[in-house]
């Protein structure tokens, strides 16, 4: 399923026991669940070139999440994670979600969000951003005519709503960013590349990029590359590697995860030199996004991969 599913519609609904309610037998058992998986928590031994900040994007485990908030948070916890990037407060108010993130030990450091709710909603938007205690809000996918082009006005258009909002997530103390997706790289009949006109047309000062490895590889473009040509306004990333022999040259956003997603440095994405080149570019977080169906058995892979890899 596309992230951008995530970024409209993730709310999850909670039981009363959740969200700290009656203390009812169940409660109970999720308690000592998230206990048990809070004492088992380790932490990233980086022995190799890559040393992080690594976290996870929570988007991965949006399975497991209406059933068990706490005791998702928890096992997030138990992988070695300690920060996450948010797309959605799986239907809690930002205050009550920041309260499960800080009983399980984690930081949100970045959030997703939808851009019709940015659009519609900004205040409320940084309201919660403060709230939750994240540096970043971002957005990830540019609403345009599915099945059609992504085109240079549609990225004109964006530019000036991601200026508006990054200057005012800047007179927050706050970091506006966009997600990229795989269809900004499609020329037009003109030769002009979506991805320039974003880059171009918007103001370094209030809005970053955070390069989604994967998508760059999609539509076929190097990411190592994006980062060189792009140097100095990616501050993000995505880390998901992609199956060997899957097609690329395709700018639709989308792709059935189970059938073309691999535990990074499995795939056939160049990770060691993705790596290099985010070393140079100084980019500030990184975070796994793993949305196959079993991510608790695959982001162990990716990150004993990370904890090890010298490039």
């Amino acid at each position: 399923m596309p992230l951008l599913t995530a970024l409209v519609a993730w709310t999850f609904g909670c039981t009363p026991g959740q969200q700290g309610g009656e203390n009812t037998q169940g409660e109970s058992t999720q308690s000592r669940s998230t206990d048990t998986a809070r004492a088992a928590a380790r932490d990233f031994d980086f022995t190799g070139d890559f040393s992080g900040p690594l976290g996870v994007q929570l988007y991965s485990v949006r399975a497991a999440m209406p059933k068990d908030v706490p005791g998702t948070l928890a096992r997030v916890r138990a992988l070695g994670f300690q920060e996450v990037e948010l797309a959605g407060t799986a239907g809690m108010s930002a205050q009550e979600f920041r309260r499960e993130l800080d009983r399980a030990g984690l930081t949100a450091t970045s959030m997703h969000v939808g851009y019709e709710r940015l659009r519609d909603s900004l205040d409320a938007v940084l309201a919660e951003a403060a709230a939750l205690g994240v540096r970043y809000v971002g957005v990830a996918w540019i609403p345009h005519t599915r099945g059609q082009p992504f085109t240079e006005a549609n990225a004109r258009a964006a530019a000036a709503d991601f200026n508006r909002w990054g200057r005012a997530a800047r007179d927050r103390g706050l970091r506006f960013f966009y997600h990229i997706h795989g269809y900004e790289f499609l020329s037009g009949a003109n030769g002009v590349l979506p991805m320039d006109v974003l880059m171009r047309e918007t103001d370094p000062g209030a809005v970053a990029f955070e390069l989604d490895v994967f998508w760059a590889s999609r539509p076929g473009a190097d990411p190592a590359a994006l980062l060189r040509k792009y140097s100095g306004r990616w501050e993000l990333m995505h880390l998901k590697d992609m199956r060997r022999g899957t097609p690329t040259n395709d700018h639709s956003g989308s792709a059935p995860p189970d059938e073309t997603e691999v535990p990074v440095g499995t795939g056939q994405i160049d990770y060691r030199a993705v790596l290099r080149a985010a070393r140079d570019a100084g980019l500030k977080r990184y975070y796994i996004e793993d949305e196959t169906s079993d991510p608790f058995a695959t982001i162990p892979q990716s990150t004993r991969w990370l904890e090890t890899v010298r490039y």
